[in-house]
């Protein structure tokens, strides 16, 4: 059994004071995916930075104080990678992978966006060279026997089940129709070839969400997007058994906007 989980931590040192150290202490996860963790390592504190029991990968951005992925594995890794091999985001600290026997896993942090501006367009161009990294590394997977696991934050509502208020956010970036599109293609058996791991385990239910604004009373009413996925190659997802977003009970115990989201994988058939 392989149990992952994904969550973006809105801040690590922040989350560390809000619950973030519990959580990690009682986890039962074997790999643990972080996002927008906006902190160099010797800023974390040592319980976060290199918790007993983890071998701990951080890709913290060239430009300090944002964005940032981190990978937790239990197991050393065989292989890390910091990036894609893109001139433009390889030190964005939004790409993280490492490889585990049988696996390919990797943290994910997709640029936000804003329609109408430079940041719409830097997601557009992330997008357009991530796209060809998935078709590769999956190509490259098969080829070694091995499948892949791309967790995290991708920023794109795939469909109307995906969040709680769809109608009004059509013209909004994370559920733009060119944004969906891309995502679908990641999701096309002829094109990107991945599986989208928690909604092919709930098939036809809202969310379950992952992330909710602060503003309002958003999470007290489940208005949620579901923005933050465990993308695999078809043999992983299908031996996935259980997807679950870990919701706080209450709004005063959470630790991020975001919940984390995990999944457990049974054996390989």
């Amino acid at each position: 059994m392989l149990t992952v989980t994904s969550v973006n931590v809105n801040g690590l040192r922040a989350a560390a004071k809000k619950g973030f150290v519990e959580w990690l202490a009682a986890t039962d996860a074997d790999v643990l995916c972080l996002q927008e963790v906006r902190a160099e390592p010797e800023q974390l504190p040592e319980q976060v930075r290199a918790p007993e029991g983890w071998h701990v990968v951080h890709a913290p951005a060239a430009a300090k104080g944002r964005a940032g992925v981190s990978l937790y594995t239990r197991r050393a890794p065989e292989r890390v990678r910091i990036g894609f091999g893109s001139e433009e985001f390889d030190s964005s600290g939004r790409y993280v992978e490492g490889d585990l026997p049988g696996l390919t896993v990797a943290s994910l942090y997709l640029p936000s966006g804003d329609v109408g501006t430079e940041r719409q367009d830097e997601k557009y161009r992330f997008m357009g060279e991530f796209l060809g990294h998935l078709k590769g590394l999956r190509e490259r997977a098969a080829a070694d026997g091995r499948e892949v696991l791309v967790c995290g934050d991708w920023n794109i509502a795939h469909e109307t089940a995906d969040l709680k208020n769809w109608r009004g956010n059509v013209k909004n970036s994370g559920f733009l129709p060119e944004e969906r599109d891309w995502l679908t293609s990641v999701f096309d058996a002829g094109d990107g070839g991945y599986v989208d791991v928690v909604r092919s385990l709930h098939p036809d239910v809202a969310g379950p969400y992952s992330w909710w604004s602060y503003r309002g009373r958003a999470f007290d009413n489940d208005t949620g997007w579901r923005i933050d996925y465990q993308v695999a190659t078809p043999g992983l997802a299908g031996r996935a058994v259980k997807g679950i977003v870990e919701r706080a009970a209450t709004h005063g115990e959470r630790w991020s906007d975001h919940a984390p989201v995990t999944v457990v994988y049974g054996e390989r058939r």
